[in-house]
């Protein structure tokens, strides 16, 4: 059915821009006029999603010339397009008064943080965002889960949330981007876009360091192990999609260890599906690159972090040696950062909340799995500083990363300032 769903939606043409400007009505044919704040729906194409449109305003022009749109909360705004990957340009500026805005780009990729402006002040600032659907190659689709089917990732639009203070947008442009390097990421709850609040992953912080020549296609999903990606179709739609000199990061572990039965284990299947990735990616041209699983927040009475996993991370170092794979040993890492914070200040890292900390979080939140997005965000400079240590041509296109973190000197969790995004959900995802 979703394949049959998907084949049916409208192409976009790869050579057309798609403009979009917030004010009254013009006459200019290829500008689609945004005068008032519509809701989304498929016929129109476009709209304000998720919220009700009444609290977003939208202004005649000011002084620049430019009408915008702007809210006192975060608002989404979605683009119905076909898979793939677009460059996304974003005129912002408020007229009015100074304006802080952070983007978010589908299921809460981390695109802009905290860009000041001055009132009357305006900024261009552009980023490449991954649209996918569930189908392989037009005759088969991934086997979702039954609570992705509401995921962003998997709708059929290009959604963006704008949040901040007195954010406000004149005009978005998006066009396809056919020249871009892709980093396809393989992995389980600790690597996904996390859709909602209060959970977070490394995966979709990671979009905020790369410049507009590569695109992240995250295709990891909670509670997978290497078995179960493959089995689901995910591997098959990665490697239809994968071309030469593309990167694929594969993170498993935390689940992969609770499989059971006979010939199970780190040096057996483990090892056979980690070669099989190995060989899939490198068969077509991508580069492959390992990645150890984060430790759990397991702290013994002396204060060091007790591992979690078993053999699989040693299983993993191997399969790297044997077969020169570049490596990034998260596993290690992880010891250092967590240990680096000690028991209380790593709290901040994860999803431990009391209750009533969310709306309708009836009980506390106590997760040693999961990070929130200071957590997850502190992981993905570990995986940036390995790009580097590793040498990968992936490291000329870092951005807003000083090519420097040591995980034995962290970050203060009380200088992270990034605004939740207002859908939240207190049910763990799998894998804790």
């Amino acid at each position: 059915m979703l394949a049959l769903v998907f084949s049916l939606f409208p192409r976009v043409s790869a050579q057309k821009d798609r403009i979009f400007r917030f004010g009254p009505t013009d006459n200019e044919a290829r500008v689609t006029m945004v005068s008032e704040p519509v809701r989304y729906n498929a016929d129109r194409g476009y709209g304000f999603d998720f919220e009700n449109p009444g609290p977003v305003r939208i202004h005649d022009p000011g002084r620049n010339g430019r009408g915008y749109c702007t809210s006192d909360r975060p608002f989404y705004f979605s683009i119905r397009v076909p898979e793939g990957s677009y460059e996304v340009r974003v005129l912002l500026g408020n007229p009015r008064k100074k304006s802080v805005t952070t983007i978010k780009a589908e299921a809460r990729r981390l695109m802009l943080f905290d860009q000041p402006l001055e009132k009357g002040g305006s900024q261009v600032v552009h980023f490449i965002v991954n649209v996918r659907n569930p189908v392989i190659e037009g005759t088969d689709s991934i086997r979702l889960k039954s609570r992705e089917y509401n995921y962003m990732n998997w709708d059929d639009r290009l959604t963006l949330e704008f949040s901040g203070n007195h954010q406000a947008v004149q005009e978005i442009i998006i066009r396809p981007a056919t020249w871009i390097t892709t980093l396809y990421l393989a992995g389980n709850s600790t690597v996904t876009d996390q859709d909602v609040e209060p959970w977070a992953s490394w995966g979709q912080m990671i979009t905020r360091y790369l410049d507009t020549t590569v695109a992240v296609a995250n295709f990891a999903e909670s509670g997978e192990s290497l078995a179960s990606f493959k089995g689901s179709g995910r591997l098959r739609k990665v490697l239809s999609l994968i071309r030469p000199g593309d990167y694929l990061f594969i993170e498993f572990g935390h689940n992969d260890q609770k499989r059971k039965g006979e010939g199970i284990g780190p040096w057996t299947t483990f090892t056979e599906l980690l070669e099989e990735f190995v060989h899939s990616a490198r068969e077509k041209g991508a580069i492959p690159v390992l990645i150890t699983p984060t430790q759990r927040r397991s702290f013994n009475d002396s204060g060091k972090i007790s591992p979690t996993h078993g053999d699989y991370p040693a299983a993993m170092r191997k399969v790297a040696e044997e077969m020169d794979v570049p490596l990034i040993d998260l596993n290690a890492v992880t010891k250092t950062l967590y240990e680096a914070w000690g028991p209380e200040v790593s709290r901040k890292a994860f999803v431990q909340y009391p209750a009533g900390t969310f709306p309708g979080q009836e009980e506390e939140l106590k997760d040693n799995t999961h990070f929130n997005a200071f957590g997850a965000n502190e992981i993905a400079l570990c995986v940036l500083q390995g790009i580097i240590n590793l040498n990968l041509p992936l490291k000329a296109h870092l951005i807003h990363f000083s090519g420097t973190y040591d995980p034995a000197r962290p970050s203060d969790p009380k200088e992270w300032t990034l605004q939740e995004s207002p859908r939240y959900i207190s049910t763990k995802p799998e894998g804790n």
